[in-house]
């Protein structure tokens, strides 16, 4: 199965927060467990990106709007990060150090997901699966549904992961020329409360609907900053998957942020009297690196 994450944070390439940590590591998982798995992301301009290298695999020319704009698309070579890492740069957006803060951050994200869509809208084949994160990659499910430059991926299933229900990325109307052209008959799929909410777009148009734990998802279902009934009429097709661990970034054997690093001993098992036999359970004590 070729499983596609698009995503605005990928660690150690660039994160914010919790998003970060979890498309760094879950691409990886995938792969050892017998899967094709890739990631897509911005091309900020950080110390990754410096440190590596890269080939071109892709530019295309679209527009967002009335601004037409080049994109280009590098692969990360050496697979460094255990999966396929695909960095998309578009010239006065996308290159910037931080993912996020400036001004104009709803137009940074709704031409990266153009630049994504149009991109697999000219493979060869098609991915099995497009899993997208948080609000900022939500709309990909509706542009391949509705709008008509991208109707023909359509089939193709995908899957929004809800990180921070917080943020949802809201527009006023004014800006829905962003959006490619789309079926009128599908407005109200973008409309919440009278705004254009793109991470309401995804639990409406995604195939499938995600939390990073079953307590997050009954949280929201309560406290989800005006998407509670939402996700109630859509509960058919959410679910809530407890996130796991990386535990080669986060093993305290190697983990750089810990000044004394644990190792495990044996220890000695048996009593004052006979004082026979080893445990073969481990120990984990503090001791220098």
């Amino acid at each position: 199965m070729e499983i596609i994450h698009v995503s605005a944070e990928c660690y150690p390439v660039a994160k914010a927060g919790g998003l970060g940590d979890v498309v760094g590591a879950l691409p990886r998982y995938q792969r050892e467990a017998g899967h094709v798995a890739k990631v897509v992301m911005p091309m900020y301009r950080t110390k990754f990106l410096n440190d590596n290298q890269w080939e071109v695999v892709h530019k295309g020319y679209t527009h967002m709007g009335n601004y037409w704009f080049n994109y280009t698309v590098i692969k990360e070579q050496t697979n460094k990060l255990g999966f396929d890492l695909y960095l998309v740069d578009i010239y006065g957006l996308l290159d910037r150090e931080k993912p996020y803060g400036y001004g104009d951050d709803a137009d940074r994200f709704i031409a990266f997901q153009i630049a994504v869509a149009d991109w697999i809208a000219v493979w060869r084949h098609r991915p099995d699966i497009v899993h997208v994160h948080d609000h900022h990659t939500a709309l990909l499910p509706f542009m391949f549904k509705y709008c008509y430059a991208y109707r023909h991926l359509q089939y193709i299933p995908t899957v929004l992961t809800i990180h921070n229900g917080e943020y949802q990325g809201w527009l006023n109307w004014d800006r829905s020329n962003l959006i490619p052209e789309w079926d009128s008959f599908k407005t109200g799929l973008l409309d919440w409360r009278g705004v254009i909410n793109p991470l309401a777009c995804g639990i409406r148009s995604a195939w499938r609907v995600t939390t990073v734990s079953p307590t997050y998802l009954e949280e929201m279902r309560y406290d989800a900053a005006g998407l509670e009934a939402l996700l109630e009429y859509e509960k058919g097709k959410t679910s809530g998957i407890l996130n796991g661990i990386d535990n080669v970034v986060w093993n305290p054997a190697t983990d750089y942020y810990i000044e004394d690093h644990f190792r495990s001993i044996r220890r000695k098992k048996g009593n004052s009297r006979t004082n026979s036999g080893y445990a073969t359970g481990l120990i984990s004590i503090p001791g220098s690196r």
